[in-house]
């Protein structure tokens, strides 16, 4: 099996997902980044939006995260994040308590700049999730 590398998607509580990837797309705050085989060893934020982890046989499988962090080191790439949630089991209750909820976060005129940026992130990742 060639061009592929160990993809591990971890939360305080369990370990998400654990297999053999062939690319892996994820949000970070320099831009949507993406990992192959053999790439060089990087340490990053994570900002709102959607793992894609795509494997050989099984195409790609899809993670919603709010934040966390991404390293990737000989030929493993594991990602922390208290909030990872397979795309699959989000439900149509949760997208739109989440999406109230950072509407109404956003309302809050004292909220800094950043604050604002990552939530508008996260507000447009919430309104390109189809269930």
């Amino acid at each position: 099996m060639a061009n592929i590398f160990k993809t591990e998607i971890i939360s305080p509580e369990k370990i998400i997902f654990s297999e053999d990837s062939q690319m892996v797309t994820f949000p970070s705050y320099e831009g949507d980044m993406s990992v192959l085989e053999n790439h060089i060893s990087l340490i990053t934020f994570l900002r709102p939006g959607i793992i894609k982890v795509q494997n050989k046989d099984e195409g790609v499988k899809e993670f919603f995260v709010e934040d966390g962090t991404v390293e990737f080191s000989g030929n493993n790439l594991i990602v922390l994040s208290s909030s990872a949630i397979d795309v699959k089991s989000l439900t149509k209750e949760f997208i739109n308590e989440l999406n109230k909820d950072t509407e109404q976060k956003l309302e809050n005129k004292d909220i800094s700049d950043h604050e604002r940026y990552i939530l508008n992130h996260k507000l447009n990742t919430i309104k390109e999730i189809r269930i």
